[in-house]
């Protein structure tokens, strides 16, 4: 099978120095694409901006920076594959405006104007074939089981994987994780 993942966070640049981002460690993301390396897949890692990389030279990394970046590199690859894991944590907005010089700290008060980016997985996925399979992640905090199954309906995935802030183990950059896999109906896959 040729698999598409996703992995590591996306940093949505402010000026030349400062950044949003999030805490995204793309440890998941990475074990992920090398599990499928290991049984033989061809696979396209398409990895934001973090420290952890991948050892496994059958491994095509494409490195990227902010959502857009990662949109463009998926969008480039998503229709010849077969499976797409979508286990990035892709900046939900990005500023408006960029400065090209370093912002001062000259105000005692400071905005930033903030445009949705794009939604990587719902985009691609509205046009997935019926021989792919999408596999998104949803991190939640709160309404969990409820949140996740709206975006599996929404992003037109065929699973998700949740991952709850309230487990014991769960969290960025840890080598543990208690995850809940669900299916189109609230289905739990385990």
């Amino acid at each position: 099978m040729r698999v598409l993942v996703t992995a590591g966070p996306t940093h949505e640049p402010i000026d030349p120095v400062r950044f949003i981002g999030n805490r995204s460690s793309g440890k998941m993301g990475i074990a992920i694409a090398e599990t499928f390396a290991e049984q033989g897949h061809e696979v396209i890692l398409v990895k934001g901006p973090t420290n952890i990389s991948t050892s496994k030279t059958n491994i095509a990394t494409i490195e990227v920076e902010t959502a857009a970046q990662m949109f463009d590199a998926c969008k480039q690859y998503f229709s010849d594959c077969d499976v797409v894991i979508f286990a990035a944590a892709v900046a939900d907005y990005t500023p408006k405006h960029v400065s090209d010089l370093k912002i001062k700290k000259n105000e005692a008060q400071f905005s930033i104007e903030l445009v949705k980016t794009k939604d990587i997985a719902a985009v691609l996925c509205a046009e997935k074939k019926a021989n792919q399979t999408c596999v998104g992640f949803a991190l939640e905090t709160n309404n969990e089981a409820t949140n996740a199954a709206e975006k599996l309906k929404k992003k037109n995935l065929d699973c998700i994987v949740l991952n709850s802030m309230r487990d014991k183990g769960a969290g960025f950059g840890v080598d543990t994780n208690k995850v809940t896999i669900m299916g189109h109906n609230g289905d739990y896959i385990v």
